[in-house]
């Protein structure tokens, strides 16, 4: 039997890891990023997965993992943008960072236990290049929001789209087994 809550877990604590260790290498430079510039860096980290999965040929030795990693842990920075706003200078400190960082998983996974609930866990019937084509077509819904200045009509906003980006990119890495040990 498969245990989502101590899969996701697991997973998020190894992402946790490298954003605290890459906050203590850079400060949190990343501050400064306004929101549709986090919106395209992790455009391209998915477009780089789906170039990973169609293309035979890698002329650099990776593979998805580090990059669905990426995915989320510019996600969580997106969701701490949409809170706090965007600074000019860098302005947080790692233990702060992380708090936000911490708050920011928790109701992300709360979310995903409620729809993993409702739905049953049929990601697990996914493929992940699936994952990643939603993943795509969540980051092109909010590059529409943004360019309509945040405004929706009937649709939800940018913030639960990007907790949809950081579930099913958690989903991704634990249908490739990352994180078990």
């Amino acid at each position: 039997m498969k245990n989502t809550s101590k899969e996701y877990d697991s997973v998020i604590g190894i992402c946790r890891a490298l954003f605290i260790n890459k906050m203590q290498d850079y400060g949190c430079a990343w501050r400064i990023l306004r929101l549709p510039s986090v919106t395209d860096q992790i455009y391209i980290k998915a477009q780089r997965i789906r170039s990973l999965q169609e293309n035979e040929i890698r002329k650099i030795d990776e593979d998805e993992t580090g990059e669905f990693i990426g995915i989320i842990n510019y996600s969580i920075m997106a969701l701490i943008q949409l809170e706090l706003g965007v600074v000019d200078q860098p302005d947080l400190i790692v233990e702060r960072a992380t708090e936000l960082y911490d708050t920011k998983i928790r109701a992300t996974k709360e979310l995903m236990e409620n729809k993993n609930h409702d739905y049953g866990e049929a990601w697990r019937e996914m493929r992940v290049s699936s994952l990643t084509d939603l993943i795509l077509q969540k980051l092109l819904r909010i590059k529409q929001i943004e360019d309509n200045k945040g405004q929706t009509l009937v649709s939800e906003g940018i913030e639960a789209n990007y907790q949809d980006i950081i579930n099913y990119a958690v989903f991704a890495l634990i249908l490739m087994d990352f994180g078990n040990n």
